[in-house]
């Protein structure tokens, strides 16, 4: 069998990965350098708990979720240090969320109880427990505890998938390759035309980020994907003085271990325009001074901005969809990083399972 994936980044090396493991020849088309759009900018936090949102959330089935996928970490980071020779930077550092007064307070205990209630490892530490956790927080009354939360440094991820890929003898990748169409015959997607001519295959994954709604010949019926800005502030402290990765209003800063701190980030509809802009880094080092305020001793390291791919539905396009012999693997909005694995084995397992593959929509199973 040959598989096309069309799309370079973490979601489409992931599963050019788990395709190849079943024994497929797949070839990678990304239009511009292997992991140089959103997946390397990411933050890189697997906030399986963290990113929830409430009891509501499909029934659970985001807690299931998000929870399995975030437990797979440590053996796929494993597996891609012995494929690539590079350490990810998996480290399980978990996360506080600040509340900073008496009505945050209320939605942290509410927050507490309902995960507790789905079984979840999670604390409401008084302040002074906060401290001791972590003396460098800044101004709250309590924080939520994730203890089990963990991250990966996006940019050394990136470079341990293409050097998997690369190392992969069933995997070609090409670089600067355009998908001018999908092609699809006889109402069957058969691969993509490229500049250079047709590249046919048995199936074609989708897996172009915020750009898979304009690769030409993608269903009209498909949920679009649209790109959300968003602007990230690196800083360098020495010694490095934060563990945990911690959330306060409006942002995050993640700590890697080493003196840099990751923070963000921004949520923009602003097209596919890339610019870092004076307000967003103003907003940004506003909400990470106030998660820690000792950080504003730390040097400034740099900035950049990439998208996130949101799709307009409730869950991310996975699997099959209505046109046969393409599969998808795009929309995943804050949790690609978090989601790639078990998305890549959600979609090996739709290609392979032939006629039979789950539906557009259907829950993600690892």
């Amino acid at each position: 069998m040959r598989v096309a994936v069309v799309g370079g980044g973490v979601m489409g090396c992931s599963v050019a990965l788990a395709v190849a493991e079943r024994g497929a020849e797949v070839v990678v088309l990304e239009r511009a350098v292997p992991g140089a759009e959103a997946s390397s900018a990411a933050a890189g936090i697997l906030g399986a708990q963290v990113e929830l949102h409430g009891p509501e959330d499909d029934g659970g089935a985001d807690v299931d979720l998000f929870v399995r996928a975030r437990r797979g970490w440590e053996e796929w980071s494993r597996a891609l240090r012995e494929a690539s020779g590079i350490d990810v930077g998996y480290r399980v550092s978990g996360v506080l969320r600040l509340a900073r007064d008496a009505d945050e307070r209320r939605l942290a205990e509410a927050e507490v109880a309902w995960q507790r209630a789905a079984g979840l490892r999670v604390e409401l530490l008084e302040e002074r427990a906060a401290r001791s956790l972590e003396p460098e927080l800044g101004p709250a009354v309590a924080a939520v505890h994730f203890p089990e939360d963990a991250q990966v440094d996006p940019p050394a991820l990136l470079r341990a998938l293409i050097a998997a890929l690369a190392r992969h003898r069933r995997i070609t990748v090409h670089a600067g390759a355009t998908v001018a169409r999908l092609l699809v015959e006889k109402g069957r997607c058969v691969g993509a035309e490229l500049d250079g001519g047709p590249l046919h295959a048995d199936a074609t994954v989708l897996a172009a980020g915020s750009w898979s709604s304009l690769v030409p010949g993608v269903p009209v019926g498909l949920p679009a994907v649209r790109p959300v800005r968003g602007q990230i502030v690196l800083l360098e402290e020495r010694p490095p003085r934060l563990r945990s990765i911690v959330f306060g209003a409006g942002g995050y800063v993640v700590p890697r271990g080493d003196g840099r701190v990751v923070c963000g980030s921004t949520m923009e509809h602003a097209g596919f325009r890339r610019e870092v802009t004076a307000g967003g880094v103003h907003s940004i080092l506003s909400s990470a001074l106030a998660c820690a305020p000792s950080l504003g001793d730390a040097q400034l390291a740099g900035t950049w901005s990439n998208f996130r791919p949101q799709v307009d539905g409730p869950r991310p396009l996975v699997g099959a969809c209505e046109l046969p012999g393409l599969f998808l693997a795009t929309g995943h909005h804050r949790n690609g990083i978090l989601l790639s694995r078990i998305t890549a084995q959600a979609v090996a397992e739709a290609i392979f399972a032939g006629p039979t593959s789950p539906a557009l929509g259907a829950p993600l199973k690892g």
